[in-house]
């Protein structure tokens, strides 16, 4: 099971994961054709051609029941366990988000900010900052609810939620057990569990295989823009198969 904590008050809707993998099955939720909307592609040169303009996933609207419902400073729905889709999203043809220069929202980034007893520094500058640790991911306990700057959580998109890192911002999170790699953007806080250093959205956990475990043995690496293509990870052991093949 998967929990997240929200920090108090209206500046920080914070999510915070904590224990482990959410639990299948659960209903498919944001299924269908749409162009998508926070998440923009780079187009069809690097996806397969199958794929279509765009996400072929409806793109995430607020769901008003995932609002309220968490302990202050606590956890949200402690007693509900966090679940995924029934089927495996195709993850090829949801496209990554640009890395672009964009504002920090003027939510989400109070600092220093204290969730469960502990206090976290937002960054000033992400410019050469890179974590190596454990991911872990949250799925449908979470889709259509507000994220910390006030987006909407999309476990179709590829998202992340950070402690330190500011909102948004953009990394690249690469798998180190298998050379996958993904770029996410970062619009959440968390995950308050020790030891972990990043909570990746269901898609882009299932895009860097780690589902099955429930967690990754990652590295975390904040973009600037123009870096995308500079900091692209070594191709996969999938892709050296399929080039030797």
């Amino acid at each position: 099971m998967q929990c997240r904590a929200l920090m108090v008050g209206l500046l920080v809707l914070a999510l915070a994961a904590c224990s482990s993998a959410p639990k299948k099955p659960a209903s498919a939720g944001g299924s269908g054709k749409s162009t998508g909307a926070l998440v923009q592609g780079k187009g069809k040169s690097s996806r397969p051609g199958h794929c279509p303009e765009g996400s072929p996933y409806q793109a995430a609207t607020e769901d008003p029941s995932t609002r309220g419902n968490y302990r202050a400073g606590g956890l949200y729905k402690p007693g509900v366990n966090d679940s995924t889709p029934s089927y495996v999203p195709d993850v090829a043809c949801i496209p990554e988000p640009d890395v672009v220069d964009l504002p920090r929202s003027p939510v989400g980034n109070k600092s220093p900010y204290v969730v469960l007893g502990k206090q976290y520094q937002v960054m000033d500058k992400t410019k050469g900052y890179a974590e190596k640790g454990t991911a872990s991911y949250y799925g449908s306990k979470f889709h259509g609810r507000l994220t910390s700057n006030r987006e909407v959580y999309d476990m179709y998109a590829f998202t992340a939620a950070h402690k330190t890192l500011p909102l948004p911002s953009f990394a690249r999170v690469t798998n180190l057990d298998n050379g996958e790699s993904v770029v996410v953007r970062v619009n959440d806080r968390g995950p308050f569990h020790d030891g972990r250093v990043i909570d990746l959205s269901y898609a882009a956990a299932v895009r860097l295989g780690i589902t099955q475990r429930g967690t990754g043995n990652v590295e975390v690496r904040a973009l600037q823009p123009g870096d995308g293509n500079l900091l692209a990870a070594k191709p996969s052991r999938r892709e050296q198969r399929a080039a030797q093949a």
